[in-house]
């Protein structure tokens, strides 16, 4: 029997193309599209979301032109479950989440992996621009030859058994090289434009949907200065991140920024972009990919957003699934429910989600 890999297919040019190279590479290949969600029961436009019709049609129109078979898996439970109500808790509690690593964790790197072994599939192929090595005896997870397009960030918290029974065929490979080489292909897909929202909120506006979720407004509250002093009203914790700007309503004779949200007493605090900057953070549920856990105080660059650019620090573990990590310079805008991810150089140590920021 040959070897047998289970693609993850969402419709996409990247997915569609990492299907491509498993098939020259000998595979014997099934090209799976986990749907996520019914965008009629979010309310959403048919076409307005990964999980729509012409992008399953997409998916099973690339597979089929290959010879390869393609079938749709149910998965709303788990992403319901997993994903859309830790988006919500995360914004009530003040934070702002990032649902795309709860998707990898659960659906993409658990879900389809179970999935992939029950059908004797010991491989999971998907479209990530990232790498993986082994050393040691053990896998490693390193950045994608493309900058601009690593994914290495939202993959942190992928287990040894994950990455053993994982491939990205893409890590190599620059954006432009995978778009030439589905329009060599005639992939129907060729041109699409990559996904830039959150799935199941592509317009955007997080605030709505969560109250939709809810079924109930945000509740309204003070904008206090940093002394206290009441500026003004918000209109709801849930459409502010710290480190915004735009949008607070205020009049004032210099820039404001939303600093801290205080959940318990609703209210919002605003000061100048000094207060923004930290010079430590706690995170937890931290995953190690490069050791099980690295001892001492250890030098590192950390990215805190998947677009901000890495910055130095020392990291160490101070607790079970908890780590402190003190930079070399202060970061701006380092916010809750955000992942703090190590690296060192292209390598990921690992990372966990950011519990409190120090100043």
């Amino acid at each position: 029997m040959g070897k047998k890999a289970l693609i993850a297919m969402s419709g996409g040019v990247d997915s569609s193309v990492a299907a491509w190279l498993m098939k020259e590479r000998g595979y014997d290949c099934i090209g799976i599209t986990a749907k996520l969600f019914s965008n009629a029961d979010l309310g959403l436009e048919r076409d307005s979301s990964c999980c729509s019709l012409d992008d399953i049609n997409d998916a099973r129109n690339v597979a089929y032109r290959m010879g390869m078979p393609h079938y749709v898996l149910n998965f709303s439970d788990e992403f319901r479950d997993q994903v859309i109500r830790r988006f919500v808790e995360t914004y009530e509690a003040g934070g702002t989440p990032n649902p795309c690593i709860d998707c990898n964790r659960s659906i993409k790197f658990e879900g389809l992996l179970r999935r992939a072994k029950q059908l004797d599939f010991e491989i999971l192929a998907t479209g990530h621009y990232a790498r993986i090595e082994t050393e040691g005896g053990r896998y490693l997870l390193k950045k994608a030859r493309d900058a601009r397009k690593d994914q290495s960030y939202v993959l942190y918290c992928m287990t040894q058994e994950q990455l053993a029974h994982t491939v990205f065929p893409l890590g190599d490979k620059t954006k432009g090289e995978v778009r030439e080489i589905a329009r060599e292909q005639g992939f129907v897909n060729a041109k699409k434009r990559d996904s830039q929202d959150i799935c199941f909120v592509p317009d955007g506006d997080y605030a709505a949907f969560i109250e939709a979720y809810r079924g109930r407004p945000a509740e309204a509250g003070d904008i206090l200065d940093g002394e206290g002093r009441v500026l003004g009203r918000h209109r709801g914790l849930i459409r502010y991140t710290i480190g915004q700007r735009r949008g607070l309503g205020l009049s004032s004779g210099r820039p404001l920024y939303v600093a801290a949200k205080e959940t318990a007493a609703n209210t919002l605090t605003v000061d100048t972009g000094e207060r923004l900057y930290a010079r430590s953070l706690i995170a937890g549920d931290c995953n190690f990919i490069a050791a099980p856990a690295p001892d001492g105080r250890l030098r590192v660059r950390v990215k805190t957003r998947y677009l901000q650019a890495e910055a130095a620090a020392r990291a160490e573990v101070i607790g079970p699934g908890e780590i402190r990590v003190d930079f070399d310079e202060p970061q701006r805008a380092v916010t809750p429910g955000q992942a703090a991810v190590l690296y060192d150089g292209d390598y990921v140590i690992g990372g966990g989600t950011i519990l409190r920021v120090l100043g």
